[in-house]
């Protein structure tokens, strides 16, 4: 073992003996507050009480609780919001600037047109099968075969199949966009 080791079994010895065999007699005395200079003494401060006249000891008065509606309002949860009662909130920050014509004209314009997704299938590959074309697609698990005038999910149909793009239309909003499926084999 090391020293220190050594230290610390000795040092916890010690603490279980004072725990185990130490006095545990409370103290009766009560102690008194210290008179310190410069500051008022506590009988001053408070008014004589009977005992005080009567020539005993100064007795500490403890000052009565004053009730919470007299302190912060009758509101209740309110008041400890921003803007009323004790916590007022203020707003540090700049007010915000004026839009100018061309935000406001831009505010106003009428939304742009809808855009059809992205395609989401990727290309898997394609094969000339019968003399017409065949383009493998895959969409996570699934995988589809794309042939001409076939509709996929029942929102995209294939319009043309000529290497190296696919044409599909996206149908709810009839627009055209192009898969690039590479060059002839």
């Amino acid at each position: 073992m090391k020293p220190y080791q050594v230290a610390m079994g000795l040092a916890l010895a010690g603490a279980a003996a004072l725990v185990l065999f130490g006095d545990r007699t409370p103290g009766g005395e009560i102690v008194e507050p210290v008179a310190r200079r410069g500051a008022p003494s506590p009988s001053s401060a408070a008014a004589p009480s009977a005992r005080a006249q009567a020539g005993a000891k100064p007795e500490m008065a403890i000052a009565r609780l004053v009730p919470r509606a007299q302190l912060v309002g009758e509101t209740g949860d309110a008041t400890f919001g921003a803007g009323e009662g004790v916590f007022l909130g203020q707003n540090w920050n700049p007010p915000a600037p004026l839009p100018t014509a061309a935000e406001r004209a831009a505010a106003n314009a009428p939304p742009p047109p809808a855009v059809a997704p992205p395609v989401p299938f990727n290309y898997f590959g394609k094969a000339v099968q019968d003399g017409a074309w065949e383009v493998y697609l895959t969409r996570g698990d699934k995988t589809y075969i794309a042939r001409n005038q076939s509709v996929i999910e029942g929102a995209w149909r294939v319009d043309r199949i000529a290497p190296p793009l696919l044409t599909v239309t996206y149908l709810p909003l009839n627009q055209v966009q192009q898969i690039n499926i590479g060059a002839i084999d």
